[in-house]
């Protein structure tokens, strides 16, 4: 009988993740580029090779050392609150793009709330009265990395669920930044399956003290999409 219950418990945790990983999830993550748009206007992205190239920089170089960090810290922590707000005050404080801050809190606000509303668990709860009272930012790696934990989500996983959301969510908005063909972003989501898988397990010791993204450009071009007089997403 245990086992059975342990089966079913553990399916539950495989469907929550599947759920968190899907685009239906509504946390805005079609509204958004993360810079993508002006690296498509500035002409450094003109197709799915270019794609896959920034794509991966944005894996190696913010992804894996800062989200996927906070994600871990987050999960570590998600029955001391007070360590958690921690964890989301210093990502707030590395991330350097006013709209990337705007976007993480926008959606991580966004899951909490859903995750309240059909949900019963009062640990998610009390995280969002924090945010909404202003305790706490809200991030949504953080916001991820709380909601995975008390939905029995391993951090790993988490992780990657994230990674895989993020391509997913830049691979949406190339489609409508270059027309981009749905079997080219499929290719282009496949062939950096192994680069979300890598970046995951190499970041997986470095701890939020170590959080280091490293991505000029794309900090350039986020700043420059905030002073954009024709802008199709929110970053």
């Amino acid at each position: 009988m245990s086992e059975r219950v342990d089966g079913m418990s553990g399916a539950r945790a495989k469907l929550s993740a599947y759920r968190l990983a899907d685009s239906f999830l509504p946390v805005g993550g079609n509204t958004i580029s993360y810079g993508l748009e002006q690296f498509v206007q500035s002409g450094a992205i003109a197709d799915g090779d270019d794609l896959r190239e920034v794509l991966e920089s944005y894996l190696r170089r913010q992804v894996g050392p800062c989200e996927t960090v906070a994600i871990r810290a987050a999960h570590a922590a998600a029955d001391d609150l007070e360590t958690v707000a921690d964890v989301d005050e210093a990502l707030r404080a590395t991330t350097l793009a006013a709209e990337f801050r705007e976007s993480a809190t926008k959606a991580g606000r966004r899951l909490l709330e859903v995750e309240t509303e059909t949900g019963d668990d009062p640990v998610v709860a009390a995280y969002e009265e924090r945010v909404v009272n202003g305790d706490a930012p809200g991030n949504y790696p953080v916001a991820l990395g709380l909601v995975a934990a008390r939905r029995g989500i391993d951090a790993e996983e988490a992780c990657l669920l994230h990674a895989h959301s993020f391509l997913t969510d830049m691979l949406g908005a190339a489609q409508r930044l270059l027309s981009l063909g749905h079997v080219t972003a499929q290719r282009v989501l496949d062939d950096l399956a192994p680069v979300a898988a890598d970046v995951v397990a190499a970041n997986a010791d470095r701890t939020i003290d170590r959080m280091e993204p490293f991505a000029p450009l794309v900090d350039v071009h986020a700043m420059e999409h905030e002073r954009a007089d024709r802008r199709l997403f929110l970053s």
